[in-house]
């Protein structure tokens, strides 16, 4: 074998292994060979060392002592409990992995189900029985059908281009907001006037000749092919609502379709009574089945008021538009009757001069209208005929009368509440003589407010909306002006659109007075639009700040906790300006659900106080208030005397006193005698019961009245401190010592 370099060898249970790795040689090559070999027969797996220069010989000596020499029945033993105890290790931890799992996140784990022992397999599943032909066949016959439907699908999906943009046709259509239906029934609209209006010209005026007739068929089929459009194309794919969901599979749409009346109206209208033209010639009267599909009338004059944005203006066209459909019919039908009677033949008919369907509908307004100036009847036929025409035009013009009325009152239903309002308000201030300003002031208040939100009161309007709704409402009209607030960022988004369904609008007039100085603060205000200002000095004229749009002030009275909190400043409008007014109690209920939202507000009400307060409040309000003042302190002056008392005795110490103080005893004789009266005893007190004049005497005595202590005050602002001792005992005197030292 090749000699190779310095290397480790490796001994395990299966043999040598070489592997090298650079390091220094040692000296003792005999050693490192014993201590090989006894490793490997003691079992160890594993044994590090580090061969000398002649390594190839080394590693022959180990391969020939293993194969020589086989593994005891010890080490083999210990190997193969060393491999189990390994194996329970690895089971031992994944159960730990799985229950460190299931704790933290228990949904997760209860989908797991855990792995069945190696030992006990489960036994395999039966092979499923190999299908019959007849499901086959059925299984065939599904895909088949399948297929076909979603072939028909595809054949009904219309893609086509819309101003040079791609737009593929909906498979499901919602009646109440797409656009695409609106303009679709405005189309079928058409085609039922179209035969409305003109079914009756063609059958009584001879506007139908045979040179024109191509023309008129043209539109007829026309006509019809939109009808057989809307029918196989637009309503079964109309969606429908079935136990509160919105049904969009094409399959129950059309089935619901074919199910109502309008499906049975809408096939019986084209009914082919064409067919009749081979025996009676192109006659108008034959196409009267298309007038049956009047349903699409009624369903796009909802859609168009849903649209509009003044509604009301439709509302009149369409009222206008019966009254002349009336005049219409009755203008075919005097033409008919003068045909029959003969044209020109009395004073009564059409003459046949000028426009015929002119001078005949001329003839309907004056009938139904009832104006007069009519030539008599002469025929029986004539006198039935304007009796039925009279008849008809005086019920027919008055509902028509009256449905106009209620038209133009829904119109102004606002515009006259407003009225109504403002006539009571007035009425109510001139009963009780308000001044003239006054009065001005709140007309105008009433102008400004009508013209700039169209109502008096925005809650009146929403109240007959559910919460879910009136939230929306809220949320688009006040959202981005309440999200611009710095107060409120940062909260709850949620607390925020609760906190807009509580906000109130109110309109300040230039020069109101929103809030002043002094007033117990419960509202918290938000600029809307419009301007205020801060204003003080004494006429109140001074402006400090102004405060524009989007901003918000009022809020430290709102969020400042214990109550009672007065407005800092004077807030008026200067021109006309919309609040939001949150009130303090409406934001209290709304926080009770939003904790954290509450904290932070809390958190910036604090800020806000601190950052307003002057450093002297900052200072007052860290002291804390007493509630039991202190003790007073005992006078220096009395202090002294005690203890000229302790050193000298208080015998001599009163006599010392008695001639200092002789000269000032002289001046005031009224004052201080050798022997005063008993005065009342008084006793000392922590708290004074009552104030001491400065020109009073201070009078102090013992139990016995033998020692009085009188403080007299002296012009130069200096008191006069007296004593007396009455005479005694020397025992009562050590027990006076005793009980001033006290």
């Amino acid at each position: 074998a090749r000699p190779a370099g310095p290397g480790a060898v490796t001994a395990s249970k299966a043999g040598a292994t070489v592997l090298h790795e650079h390091r220094p040689p040692l000296q003792t090559p005999k050693l490192q060979i014993a201590e090989t070999s006894a490793a490997l027969m003691r079992g160890i797996r594993h044994t590090h060392f580090v061969c000398p220069r002649s390594s190839s010989m080394l590693t022959v000596l180990l391969l020939s002592a293993c194969r020589m020499r086989p593994l005891s029945a010890a080490s083999v033993g210990s190997v193969v409990v060393q491999d189990r105890l390994n194996e329970l290790v690895r089971l031992f931890k994944g159960r730990t992995e799985r229950q460190k799992d299931r704790l933290v996140d228990p949904d997760e784990s209860e989908e797991e189900s855990p792995t069945a022992s190696p030992s006990k397999a489960p036994p395999a599943p039966p092979p499923p029985p190999p299908p019959e032909k007849k499901d086959e066949v059925a299984a065939e016959k599904e895909e088949d059908e399948d297929e076909d439907e979603e072939e028909e699908e595809k054949e009904l999906e219309l893609n086509f281009k819309i101003l040079g943009h791609p737009y593929r046709f909906p498979s499901s259509i919602d009646p109440f907001t797409d656009l695409i239906y609106v303009i679709w029934l405005f189309f079928v609209v058409a085609a039922w006037n179209w035969n409305v209006w003109l079914i009756p010209v063609r059958w009584a005026f001879p506007y139908q000749t045979p040179e024109n007739i191509h023309l008129w068929l043209l539109v007829d089929y026309t006509c019809d092919l939109i009808y057989i459009t809307d029918i196989l194309v637009f309503q079964p794919r109309l969606q429908f609502v079935r136990g509160g969901d919105i049904v969009c599979d094409k399959k129950a749409m059309r089935e619901n379709y074919m199910t109502t009346e309008r499906f049975k109206i809408d096939v019986i209208s084209l009914f082919p009574l064409e067919i009749f033209y081979y025996f009676t010639g192109v006659n108008s009267l034959l196409r009267f089945p298309r007038l049956l599909k009047y349903m699409v009338f009624f369903e796009f004059n909802d859609r168009m008021e849903a649209v509009m944005k003044k509604a009301y203006i439709y509302r009149v066209i369409r009222t206008s538009t019966y009254l002349l459909y009336s005049l219409h019919i009755n203008a075919c039908l005097f033409y008919w009757g003068s045909d029959y009677e003969g044209l020109g033949s009395t004073k009564w008919v059409y003459d046949g001069r000028g426009n015929a369907y002119i001078r005949c509908y001329y003839f309907a307004v004056k009938t139904l209208i009832t104006i007069g100036g009519l030539p008599d009847p002469t025929t029986v036929f004539e006198i039935c005929f304007q009796l039925i025409n009279y008849f008809v035009g005086v019920f027919a013009f008055s509902i028509m009368i009256g449905q106009m009325r209620d038209v133009v009152g829904a119109a102004t239903a606002g515009e006259n509440y407003y009225r109504a309002c403002m006539d009571s308000t007035i009425k109510y201030m001139n009963s009780y003589n308000i001044p003239r300003e006054v009065q001005n002031r709140i007309k105008t208040w009433y102008d400004y407010t009508w013209k700039s939100q169209g109502m008096l009161d925005e809650q009146e309007l929403l109240v007959q909306l559910p919460a879910k709704m009136r939230l929306d409402i809220a949320v688009d009209v006040n959202y981005a002006i309440v999200s611009k607030v710095a107060l409120f960022q940062g909260c709850d988004r949620q607390m925020v659109f609760d906190m807009l369904t509580r906000l109130k609008s109110v309109v300040y007039l230039p020069g109101d007075f929103v809030c002043k100085k002094g007033e117990i603060g419960r509202e918290m205000y938000i600029i809307k639009q419009g301007e205020v200002q801060v204003v003080g000095g004494p006429d109140l004229q001074t402006v400090f700040v102004t405060i524009r749009a989007g901003s918000v002030f009022g809020e430290i009275s709102l969020l400042a906790g214990g109550g009672g909190n007065r407005r800092t400043a004077n807030v008026k409008a200067h021109g006309f300006a919309n609040l939001f007014i949150l009130d303090k109690k409406d934001l209290a209920e709304i926080l009770v659900h939003y904790p954290e939202s509450q904290k932070l507000l809390r958190k910036k009400a604090k800020k806000m106080l601190t950052k307003d307060k002057k450093p002297e409040e900052k200072e007052a309000s860290k002291e804390t208030m007493t509630i039991i003042p202190p003790r007073p302190e005992t006078p220096k002056l009395f202090k002294a005397a005690l203890k000229v008392t302790e050193e000298a005795g208080i015998e001599g110490t009163f006599a010392k006193l008695k001639k200092t103080y002789k000269p000032s005893e002289s001046t005031t004789p009224s004052s201080i005698s050798p022997i005063p009266p008993p005065s009342p005893m008084h006793r000392r007190s922590p708290v004074p019961l009552a104030p001491v004049q400065d020109d009073d005497d201070a009078v102090a005595g013992t139990a016995d009245s033998s020692v009085i202590i009188r403080m007299t005050p002296q012009p130069e602002g200096e008191e006069l401190l007296t004593v007396e001792v009455m005479p005694g005992d020397e025992e009562e005197k050590e027990e006076q010592v005793e009980a001033a030292e006290e």
